[in-house]
């Protein structure tokens, strides 16, 4: 007790160093557990980029394929799913409700989402987070389009303002759909997924645009379907890209998925989109290695400049451990002195940093839900969390073991004489 109250009042005395010190442990400790909860969380939003779904069905192709291009709008599929097809699945006997989605169009690079409004109702991200608007409402006639947050920012793009969609995906536009302009009618919330670089334009829409030729009569005939189906969306097309599936039990999932693979009309395949979230993820764990050594480097630069600053500040103690040697103080003393102390600021530095890294947590998780899709959970550490900071305080005693040794082995001839 009386060696932890000499330390104490030692370190109060250096207070300057020894601050620098602990904060440098402190920011050591934030940082890495900062990565780790952004690291872990990360792992858990990109598997739930899409929650709530219990099923996406689309042509016959590979898992991940079929997942990026439906979800992330990544890729396409060289066919689709048959309009009758679609109507047949979303009949079946447990299935809760179904959203139909048709790619294939563009605008200024942004992917083109052609829907219903159960798209709206049901559509999920994170932990089962409904969409919402910042602004307007969702479509209700043929010539309205819902937009993403990113793309209401980066374009510029406000209520009222016209958009022409372009055929193609990415950059490449093979043609404008000049004659149809779309009208923003609803921004949504950022949600950090790519939702927020989708455009959403009624299902009817899409078929309008591509179910006609492009001659004068029946360029004069589109617009009279258009009219007649102006208020009630209807308009059914031949075929879609894919469509995602919710059921009133799990039960139903297993066996709905089962017969989907095994459609004789045409050849489906409906996946899991959490499992093959979870694969994708598996593919991407390069990124998840680079966090942990990123972590690790943190913290070794911290404690090696702890250990520096103990030994510089050890030099210059000399003379004061000589003094304590002199009244009584033994080898083990002055070990036990410094071992402390390094203990000291280690554990003051990890409570410190733990504080900030709560508050970095509360300031950011906002921001890395909307513009990283990271859904932030601010609770207590874990249990890994806590084998961390165990592992940081056993690491700072052991670099405080270091100048503890060197000081155990000074002289007390050594820290009284005088050296020119």
């Amino acid at each position: 007790m009386i060696l932890i109250k000499l330390a104490y009042k030692s370190l109060l005395n250096r207070r300057g160093s020894a601050f620098l010190t602990l904060f440098t442990i402190a920011i050591s400790v934030m940082l890495l557990l900062s990565i780790e909860r952004v690291r872990v969380d990360a792992k858990s939003s990109f598997s739930n980029t899409i929650s709530g779904t219990d099923l996406i069905v689309g042509a016959r192709t590979g898992d991940i394929q079929l997942l990026l291009s439906s979800v992330f709008r990544i890729g396409h599929t060289n066919n689709g799913v048959s309009w009758q097809s679609y109507q047949y699945i979303k009949q079946q006997r447990g299935v809760a409700w179904t959203i139909p989605l048709s790619l294939g169009d563009s605008h200024k690079g942004h992917a083109v989402l052609g829907t219903n409004t159960d798209y709206f109702s049901h559509y999920k991200y994170g932990k089962k987070q409904t969409l919402a608007f910042s602004e307007g409402t969702a479509f209700s006639h043929l010539n309205e389009v819902v937009i993403g947050s990113e793309i209401a920012i980066s374009l510029g793009y406000a209520l009222g303002d016209e958009i022409i969609i372009s055929h193609g995906m990415g950059n490449t536009s093979f043609h404008h759909h000049d004659d149809n302009p779309f009208t923003v009618i609803g921004i949504l919330n950022a949600t950090g997924t790519p939702v927020d670089k989708t455009l959403h334009v009624p299902l009817a829409a899409i078929e309008l645009m591509h179910g006609v030729g492009h001659s004068e009569h029946e360029h004069e005939h589109e617009h009279e379907h258009e009219h007649e189906q102006h208020e009630n969306l209807t308009g059914e097309p031949k075929q879609i890209t894919a469509f995602l599936m919710g059921f009133d039990s799990p039960l139903y999932t297993l066996q709905v998925r089962r017969n989907i693979n095994q459609y004789k009309p045409e050849a489906l395949l409906a996946i899991m989109p959490g499992v093959t979230l979870r694969e994708l993820w598996e593919m991407l764990s390069i990124v998840e290695k680079i966090l942990l050594l990123f972590s690790s480097i943190v913290v070794l630069v911290s404690l090696l400049g702890m250990l520096t600053t103990l030994l510089a500040s050890l030099s210059q103690r000399r003379r004061e451990l000589a003094i304590l040697r002199s009244v009584g103080a033994r080898p083990w003393h002055l070990f036990s002195l410094i071992s402390i102390e390094s203990l000291l600021i280690t554990l003051l530095g990890c409570i410190l940093g733990c504080g900030l890294f709560y508050g970095l947590m509360s300031v950011a998780a906002g921001f890395l839900q909307s513009h990283a899709g990271i859904s932030i959970t601010i609770a207590m550490l874990s249990d890994y969390e806590l084998g961390l900071i165990s592992a940081i305080m056993a690491a700072g005693f052991i670099v405080g073991l270091i100048p503890a040794t060197r000081a155990y082995f000074y002289s007390l001839a050594d820290g009284m004489s005088i050296k020119i």
